[in-house]
């Protein structure tokens, strides 16, 4: 949620384009097997639709492939949208608590929708959404760890704990001991709610939620504590197990906050987050749309409904 959790933050566009829409090759092509992605936060939505115009490409090496967009987005947004139906939901995928603000964005957003002839109902998401954040921890440990087999060779030496963060040597370290069967396990659980949305988007062309859980923390709110600081450092003395529990306990804070973002990510759905609601204390909070593979031109034009009616709030 790298570019949908700031936009939530500062009432800006967050737009992750469909997996393989924008191109991360030839040095990495899988980019943490496609669960990472490169785009940018906008303020304009047409911005975005031409920005994803420009990036868009096809290039026969690539793992991921998208069928190039014809017509353009910007050309789309030239368009009416249709209404189709929206399935809301505003509970956390991992169990962790939404702040009434959070729920109150997406009612609001339903009944806009509404209002503008779109069917809104309220789902249940039919993803394991616990077992998709262990896996996309679990991913996460592991591409951390084939990293550092490839700096330690550039480097012609070992990698230390005083080389890297000590959140990232507790991710190399835990990742020495995934093996390659939990590895490929955890990619077929992305594979398996890949499918499970996909089902779901037959009825639902459109998923809403939160972006985020809460408001932004305070910049001098820590997130980490010293002790697990300290724990970070000495991850070896750690059990395997031990250590992916502990990356998940470190992590739950953050998590907390933005428990909705990472979903798509493993999917390779495209995910929008629209700011179109300030708390009473003045701070933004984002609306999250998610659509079917290579529905980037829905979620661009329902933004374009949302901005056209002046229901963004665009922050300078």
């Amino acid at each position: 949620g790298s570019i949908r959790i700031p936009a939530s933050w500062t009432s800006t566009i967050g737009l992750k384009p469909t997996r393989g829409r924008v191109i991360t090759g030839p040095s990495d092509w899988r980019s943490w097997q496609g669960a990472a992605g490169s785009f940018a936060i906008t303020k304009d939505v047409e911005d975005t639709a031409r920005l994803l115009d420009v990036l868009q490409a096809l290039q026969p090496a690539a793992v991921f492939q998208v069928p190039l967009q014809k017509p353009s987005f910007a050309d789309l947004l030239k368009q009416t949208v249709k209404p189709v139906r929206v399935g809301f939901t505003t509970e956390s995928p991992v169990g962790t608590p939404v702040d009434p603000e959070a729920v109150d964005a997406v009612r609001r957003a339903a009944a806009f929708l509404e209002q503008n002839g779109f069917e809104v109902e309220e789902i249940e998401v039919p993803t394991d959404g616990r077992a998709l954040i262990d896996s996309y921890y679990l991913m996460n440990e592991g591409e951390t760890a084939a990293m550092f087999d490839q700096v330690e060779a550039s480097l012609g030496r070992a990698v230390t704990v005083d080389d890297m963060e000590p959140l990232t040597w507790a991710l190399y370290r835990t990742g020495r001991h995934i093996s390659a069967a939990t590895y490929s396990n955890a990619l077929a659980a992305w594979d398996q709610a890949g499918y499970q949305m996909a089902t779901l988007h037959e009825t639902y062309p459109l998923a809403l939620t939160p972006t985020t859980a809460m408001t932004a923390p305070r910049i001098d709110q820590p997130m980490v504590s010293e002790a697990q600081l300290d724990q970070m450092r000495d991850i070896d003395a750690l059990t395997p197990a031990a250590q992916q529990r502990f990356i998940f306990d470190q992590w739950l804070p953050s998590l907390t906050r933005s428990p909705f973002t990472q979903q798509a990510n493993l999917t390779g759905e495209p995910a929008i987050s629209l700011p179109t609601h300030l708390t009473k204390a003045g701070l933004p909070l984002g609306i999250q749309l998610v659509a079917g593979k290579g529905q980037e031109g829905l979620l661009l034009q329902v933004a374009k409904l949302f901005e056209t009616q002046g229901r963004l709030l665009l922050k300078d």
